[in-house]
């Protein structure tokens, strides 16, 4: 199947036109339109190889949004015209416990990531979203709700889940006071979630512009962290802090303020190891903890609880000739809150 996308041919080489074949339909894929695809800076980590070697040309994205334009013999799942969501995974082991249990991303073989990686079949070169059309397996693909914006949707498809499952999971609602560290592209949407289920929101960002998007976004309250002084009183506040922040810092300060049986989510990707203060876990039986993206199930669950209170992400919609511009401002947090190509124009 013919396609077009936009692919850096090497390691940090800039993204450019690409032609490549996607396989066939089979008997259970779907075919769609990609309407639009959204820019996540594990994109940028893979195409600078960044994360260890990877395979080019790459095709990057895994925040793809469209229609739906054909189905394969067998697909129960979907019907010629539906809006479709893919996201960071397209196909898993299936057999596993965790498979079983709906949490594909864990799975114990590893899931088959978007792009960068090899299809189950061990030799046909997944591409990703960066693209005119895809062709998946209806079991990893998700309904969208028909009165959200696919422009909006289409990162609530990494960074929505990835910021909903730990809400979930934690149990967010009525009465919970949550912290949300950072207010990029996965932060934005831990606000607006957490404000959504009840919770009383506190956003942490050392940047001071980023207070009015923050309340209007649902925040309670924001905290300028490059003032040490406005985290002492917070000590012991949180019932649940969710660390969406890239940097190094000292993680020590935010566990600190967890209430006893407090838990802090680990969501973003420092690039070395947290230097934990066992005293600042053994003081008030706190926990820190992990939360990667989220499995089939829960992303549809995710986009119902989207449709129901009209959550989509805020975006800036750009053509496929801003693309290597897009990820420069990325890399510089120079965006409100996540680029989304219109596919239209690759």
């Amino acid at each position: 199947m013919k396609s077009r996308g936009l692919a850096a041919l090497e390691a940090s080489a800039p993204l450019k036109s690409f032609d490549f074949n996607r396989r066939e339909l089979g008997e259970h894929d779907v075919s769609l339109d990609i309407a639009y695809s959204g820019i996540c800076h594990s994109d940028i980590h893979q195409v600078r190889q960044e994360w260890g070697p990877a395979i080019f040309p790459m095709v990057p994205g895994h925040e793809i949004a469209g229609t739906v334009t054909a189905i394969g013999s067998s697909v129960t799942k979907f019907a010629v015209g539906d809006l479709i969501g893919v996201g960071v995974f397209i196909d898993s082991c299936r057999t596993c416990a965790s498979c079983k249990q709906g949490l594909q991303q864990y799975c114990e073989s590893g899931m088959t990531g978007t792009y960068n990686t090899l299809e189950r079949d061990g030799k046909t070169v997944a591409y990703g979203g960066y693209s005119n059309i895809f062709v998946i397996n209806q079991d990893y693909a998700v309904h969208i709700p028909a009165n959200l914006s696919l422009a909006g949707v289409a990162p609530l498809l990494c960074a929505g889940i990835t910021l909903y499952s730990p809400l979930k999971k934690w149990g967010a609602k009525p009465g919970m006071k949550i912290g949300v560290m950072g207010l990029g592209g996965l932060g934005h949407m831990g606000v607006k979630f957490a404000h959504a289920m009840g919770a009383e929101v506190t956003v942490f960002s050392h940047s001071a512009e980023k207070e009015s998007d923050a309340l209007t976004m649902g925040a309670d309250h924001f905290v300028l962290t490059k003032d040490p002084s406005a985290l002492k009183p917070l000590y012991k506040t949180f019932d649940l802090i969710l660390n969406t922040v890239s940097a190094d810092l000292d993680i020590n300060i935010y566990l600190d303020m967890l209430k006893l049986d407090g838990t802090l989510v680990v969501i973003g990707l420092p690039g070395v190891p947290y230097g934990v203060n066992a005293g600042s876990l053994l003081n008030g039986r706190r926990r820190i903890a992990g939360s990667m993206i989220g499995g089939i199930p829960e992303m549809q669950e995710m986009l119902d609880f989207c449709g129901k209170h009209s959550i989509v992400s805020d975006v800036e919609i750009i053509s496929a000739d801003y693309v290597n511009t897009a990820y420069e401002r990325t890399v510089a947090s120079d965006v409100k809150y996540r680029f989304v190509i219109d596919a239209t124009t690759i």
